[in-house]
């Protein structure tokens, strides 16, 4: 018989009260229990510490705050820098790299080094860098700091090494790029301008050498003064003096004329024949007026002249327009010959490249293509048609087309999932591209050996949804819905459609999906819930709706004679949440006293609509406004396709509904769901707390800081109004960490709105952890606030919300995930406290503490229990009890097959119920399992089962079998809706059940639950309940996500905290593997965006605009060098053209200008050192230039030098076959002359 063995290796690693049988591991009422003997479980832990490394592996989306643009003409690149600086690398779809200035300077110009696998780039630090880019990572190999000039324009001719650097002092440097040292020559600001100008010319704007003869070098100055420098003799040619600023130049490719922009919207052409004057002065959007004058137009910003064979000049440029029509927008104007095209922009442009065949800048260029960087957009114009269509991009640009609310992440899905979403999504694609393959195509990529489906899906401000193939670290839209076609538009003037009219009422707070069955559901600001059913076929289809009050319903006046010893919930019918499942009222309806009452936010449509194949509304759940007060937002949802029930919760209850039925099975409070179960002690409100007085309110809210002073004395001296952020009985909702459930919430900044009849609806899926927001106190429990500080405003949108009318909901505009923008700094003199307090004040919502300043006195477990999952941080006597009226948020939800009771013998279907008290419910239902039973008979819930406790709000929950697997919850296979009816073959659900028992043969009947909070992770042991293991996972930060995956066949827990610690721990023993400081919580779009998935990977928003994957497995790590793309391939350069004899002869000496005579540093010696500090790569500079090329480039490039090699060496044979022969030919005639003369005497001669 196979020996068992105990798994206890977490227990010497956890707390002093983690030990099993410990009182921190208490039974289900919360009393003393005899130590619990663990069940001897076979699980062979094989994770290891050495299985997990934590990596960045690609980043996807826009570049967040684009800066700068440049482009390979040889190796087809295209490099983005960002003002954060951060560098992005595009080719060809799946060639898409990141790269991270370590000092985070902008960017603030890009040069490569063409067809060298090299790029320069420029930060605002003045800081040249140069990055190697024949390595799948690309590595900084030198680094050159400016120290007494800023640097403003650089300019590398092709072939070159010497990198021209313009500063503002108006001094041009040159910079050698091989050893990224500075030359000692130097052209200097007064030596290019006369000795008779007064006036400093500015900085340098332009940088080029002509296309005619390199040696002369053209310097464009700030303030219009243009210097064509004679770099041999070390002269000017030519000044020219131009009264308007200057912003570009661009010259004809024959070197004899050059373009300008300036400041007035002018383009002005010289001619070096003449340069006394411009040949020619346009204004191209500058229209004459009635009184002759022209029109002031705006700065064009850059210009560009580009020649063709076949066709006239290209003149292309920025801005220009004029500055009378208001609310114009950017635009990029093209003049070809006489027609003139202006493309107007969604978004402002931040810089564009004209794209040429040719990279010789003394050939006929033949531009074909325009890239235009915008400040939210990457576009590329097809100049070889007339009508200038775009190209259709293949990266994935568009993921903040509407503002990212939340994510979700799904690996290893079922393998038809993928196809089938983007043959759907095919057929509603844009039309009207460029039919012209995209124009950058560099690189290689070839799909690697480690992949598997992976999908993400992102939800937005505007309620769509976006689903991404994300296999292969690649990202491709494949489908895209719009959820607020399930309602009616708002119309003006239409009761409360109207005050939404400036908002997102659609705006998606989280999504749940099951793959295998493809249900899809979709939580709402507006707190309401759509289920989507996938179809193929298109149908005609009316949405059912069902409407919920979840709740609490608050008396109006409460004196001490009436409330003491009065529970809030002692009368059930008159307080529990109510659930409506008819339209109770019409959105514009309410009581007698024009209070809204039992009304949904939105207006469902009530008519038979032809819906798309795709995900198809079935059902929308709303919950209605109560007394004049708008829903809470829902803080949790699962949905079982199996069972056929959709959970849902927030700070008032929990509601259950079977969508099979459409029928609401449970509503009711999170405390009626304990029934006699309540760990708590709760205490009768104070009647003193309950004295109020409206015109005491309604005097004190006009004066902001007043009511903020105060509030900051005490919670029982200020009236407060009837809602849960202010109500003096209960305490402000309970609301949880970002959850991990699935999906990532949606959060919105709330700011305080005072006035009667009005409820602040909260956000409730971030955890809270003080009692001091905002400068008041909020727990009843609590001592008084320190100081009296008035509170900080939010935001400035603060004083906008106090002024709305009576009965406005205090909803604000989605302030998605990807808009915050909030640096959270840490207080060294108030240490962690001051940071929790920040982030509360960034939400507008209180935070509720799980104890976190224990006395180290000892003390009975009971207490101790009590005081970790107690919600006060006040050191008060009355620490371990909590109000009646209490708001307990319920956090996290699950379905699954478990024991609810300890005498259960088989498991049966179970919602596992997490609340923001750190209490875990497990309830039982009753569910059909015949098909005809199931839309019939209802379903029945049972009360209350198991009632567990954590230290800190209920993150997540898993079940694994007695043998350590990963237990799935059950689902019904996917079958299409929609489906034509086959009589002979009825259709009917088939159900997958994975049963906890189903291999534990050895084991007996059980499974383990898994249960995590914000504070700490336990192992529970069902049906006997008994606590396995405990591990306190952080005491000075929260845990922000939590969830339980499966990696390298084997299944652990991931966490990620408030403090930027990655940690894993093994199950189910919960021994730590990992705990990585990975990143610093600067902004709260990270917390709220962070997600885990299987495989060992995650994702958040790193940006506004950009997806950051990362992966915590030490294989994928390893595997990375060979999922990523090659960005250098070995391409021959384009020989130049042949010039002729006559343009060689007339064209200047060009070809016999050598820079390394110029500026090497035998003729122009040394820099001074004070100037410009060398900084080598990390490797140093011999060492990176080996380490630094990749596998394959290194053999492309060996391969090449190799033919090269074998090419020369044929050459040598031959010429030596000739010298042989040669040689044996004078050999023989000397032989002959020698024969001849032999006898000869010397008079003979």
């Amino acid at each position: 018989m196979k020996k068992f063995r105990k798994v206890l290796d977490g227990l010497t690693t956890s707390s002093p009260g983690g030990t099993i049988g410990s009182p921190s591991c208490g039974s289900a009422a919360g009393t003393p229990t005899a130590a619990p003997t663990p069940k001897e479980i076979d699980v062979q832990e094989t994770l290891v510490s050495e299985n997990f490394q934590l990596c960045k592996t690609v980043r996807h989306g826009f570049p967040y705050q684009p800066t700068a643009l440049a482009f390979d003409p040889v190796q087809k690149l295209l490099a983005i820098g960002s003002r954060s600086g951060g560098v992005r690398i595009l080719g060809r779809p799946g060639v898409d790299c990141y790269c991270q200035h370590e000092s985070g300077s902008a960017v603030l110009q890009l040069q490569f080094l063409i067809n060298e696998g090299a790029l320069v780039t420029a930060c605002a630090d003045d800081t040249l860098h140069l990055w190697n880019l024949r390595q799948r990572r690309p590595a900084v190999l030198h680094s050159l700091k400016f120290n007494r000039e800023r640097v403003t324009f650089c300019h590398l001719p092709f072939q070159s090494k010497w990198l021209y650097v313009g500063t503002e002092r108006g001094n041009t440097h040159i910079v050698n790029i091989e050893s990224f040292i500075l030359s000692g020559y130097v052209i200097m600001w007064n030596k290019a301008i006369e000795l008779s100008t007064k006036t400093h010319p500015g900085p340098v704007v332009h940088l080029s050498d002509s296309p005619k003869d390199e040696g002369k070098l053209l310097i464009g100055f700030e303030s219009g003064t243009i210097v064509q420098w004679d770099l041999r003799a070390k002269k000017a040619d030519f000044r020219i003096y131009y009264d308007e600023a200057i912003h570009s130049v661009s010259w004809h490719h024959e070197g004899k004329q050059f373009m300008c922009s300036h400041s007035d919207g002018s383009l002005t052409l010289w001619n070096l024949r003449n340069t006394s004057k411009p040949f020619q002065v346009t204004f191209p959007h500058g229209k004459i007026q009635k009184d002759g004058r022209k029109e002031s137009c705006k700065p064009i910003l850059k210009v560009d002249y580009k020649t063709s064979r076949s066709s006239e000049p290209f003149v292309i440029f920025s801005g220009g327009l004029s500055y009378d029509k208001a609310g114009r927008r950017p635009a990029l104007t093209i003049m070809h010959g006489k027609a003139i095209t202006v493309l107007e922009m969604d978004y402002p442009i931040v810089e564009f490249m004209t794209l040429c065949e040719t990279p010789y800048n003394n050939e006929v260029q033949e531009p074909y293509a325009v890239v235009v960087l915008l400040e939210k957009d990457l576009i590329v114009v097809d100049l070889t048609q007339s009508n200038y269509p775009v190209f259709e991009n293949p990266y994935p640009m568009d993921i903040h087309e509407s503002p990212v609310t939340c994510t979700a992440y799904f690996a290893d899905c079922p393998p038809d999932i993928i196809p089938i979403l983007y043959s759907i999504g095919a057929k509603h694609k844009k039309t009207g591209y460029s039919q012209k393959e995209w124009p950058v195509g560099g690189g290689t990529w070839t799909l690697g050996s480690h992949t598997y489906p992976e999908i993400i899906i992102t939800g937005h401000a505007d309620g769509s949804i976006k689903f991404w193939d994300a296999s292969a670290i690649t990202l491709q839209m494949l489908y895209k819905m719009k959820t607020s076609k399930a309602f009616e538009k708002p119309k003006p003037g239409e009761g409360r459609a109207a005050e939404l009219l400036e908002e997102d009422p659609f705006a998606v707070q989280m999504v749940s999906w099951c793959p295998q069955s493809r249900v899809f559901c979709v939580v709402g600001i507006s707190a309401h819930i759509i289920l989507y059913r996938f179809s193929k076929y298109d149908a005609n289809t009316q949405i059912v709706s069902l409407e919920v009050r979840l709740q609490c319903e608050s008396e109006d006046v409460i004196t001490p004679s009436d409330n003491e010893n009065n529970p809030c919930f002692s009368e059930p019918g008159s307080h529990s949440p109510q659930s409506h499942q008819q339209h109770a009222a019409s959105p514009g309806s309410g009581t007698s006293e024009g209070v809204k009452d039992s009304i949904p936010c939105l207006k469902v449509k009530d008519r038979v609509v032809r819906v798309p194949p795709g995900y198809q509304a079935e059902l929308v759940i709303q919950l209605l406004w109560a007394d004049g007060e708008p829903p809470q937002q829902i803080s949790s949802l699962d949905i079982n396709s199996a069972y056929g029930l959709l959970a849902f919760g927030n700070c008032n209850g929990l509601a259950v509904v079977d969508y099979l039925q459409k029928t609401i099975l449970l509503c009711m409070s999170t405390l009626d769901l304990y029934g006699a179960a309540d760990p708590y002690q709760r205490l009768t409100r104070s009647p003193r707390r309950n004295r109020q007085s409206t015109s005491g309110l309604t005097e004190l809210s006009d004066n902001q800081q007043s009511v903020d002073m105060e509030r900051s004395k005490s919670p029982t001296s200020v009236h407060y109004p009837t809602s849960l952020h202010n109500d003096p009985r209960i305490l402000p909702e309970p609301v949880a960490s970002l959850r991990a459930s699935h999906c990532s919430p949606v959060f919105y900044l709330l700011d305080n709105v005072k006035g009667p009849g009005r409820k602040l609806s909260l956000p409730t899926d971030l955890k809270t952890d003080l009692d001091h927001v905002n400068g008041h106190c909020t727990s009843p429990t609590s001592q008084p606030c320190s100081a009296g500080k008035p509170r900080i405003p939010v935001g400035p949108e603060g004083p906008r919300l106090a002024r709305r009318g009576p009965g406005r909901p205090p909803f604000r505009k989605a302030q998605s995930a990807a808009c915050m923008e909030i640096s959270l700094p840490v207080s060294h003199t108030e240490g962690y406290a001051s940071r929790r307090a920040m982030l509360q004040q960034l939400h507008g919502v209180t935070m509720y503490s799980h104890d976190e300043h224990h006395t180290t006195s000892p003390y009975c477990w009971s207490e101790r229990e009590s005081r970790e999952n107690s919600f006060s941080r006040s050191r008060s006597s009355s620490v371990s009890s909590i109000d009646r009226d209490t708001k307990e948020a319920v956090t996290t939800l699950q379905f699954g097959e478990s024991f609810a009771r300890k005498s259960d013998a088989l498991p049966t279907p179970c919602l596992w119920v997490g609340t923001s008290l750190g209490v875990v419910l497990v309830i039982p239902m009753s569910i059909p399992t015949d098909q005809e039973e199931r839309m019939e008979e209802p379903v029945t819930i049972g009360p209350s089962g198991a009632v567990l406790m954590l230290k800190g709000s209920v993150l997540r929950f898993g079940f694994l079998d007695c043998l350590g697997a990963l237990v799935q919850s059950p689902y019904e296979v996917w079958r299409d809706p929609n489906a034509p009816e086959d009589p002979e073959r009825p259709r009917r659900r088939k159900l997958v059940h994975f049963s906890p028992s189903s291999s534990q043969d050895a084991c007996g009947e059980g499974h383990l639950a898994v249960l995590c909070s914000e504070r700490q992770a336990k192992v529970f042991l069902m049906p006997s309940q008994s606590c396995l293991f405990v591990h306190n996972i952080t005491e000075a930060s929260f845990v922000l996500r939590a969830d339980v995956v499966s990696v390298c066949n084997s299944v652990c827990l991931a966490c990620f905290c408030a403090n930027g610690h990655v940690m894993t721990l093994s199950l189910p023993s919960l021994r730590p593997l990992m705990d990585v400081n990975y990143l610093p919580l600067t902004d709260m779009r990270i917390a709220r965006t962070f997600c885990f998935t299987n495989g060992g990977q995650a994702l958040y928003l790193s940006s506004p605009t950009e997806i950051q994957r990362i992966t915590y497995i030490q294989e994928m790590c390893d595997n990375l060098q060979d999922m990523l793309g090659e960005l250098f391939t070995p391409i021959e350069t384009p020989e130049a053209q042949n010039r002729g004899f006559l343009k060689g002869f007339f064209g200047g000496n060009a070809h016999n200008f050598d820079r390394e005579e110029l500026f090497g540093e035998a003729a122009a010696g040394k820099a001074s050192r004070s100037l410009a500090q060398h900084i080598p790569g990390q490797a140093g500079v011999e060492g990176m230039k080996v380490a630094a090329s990749g596998a394959v480039g290194e053999l492309a490039r060996a391969r090449i030098a190799l033919d090269e090699r074998g090419q020369r060496l044929g050459e040598l044979e031959e010429r030596t076959a000739l010298m042989m022969t040669s040689a044996e030919t004078f050999s023989k005639h000397a032989h002959e002359l020698m024969l001849k003369c032999k006898d000869k005497k010397w008079y003979q001669f």
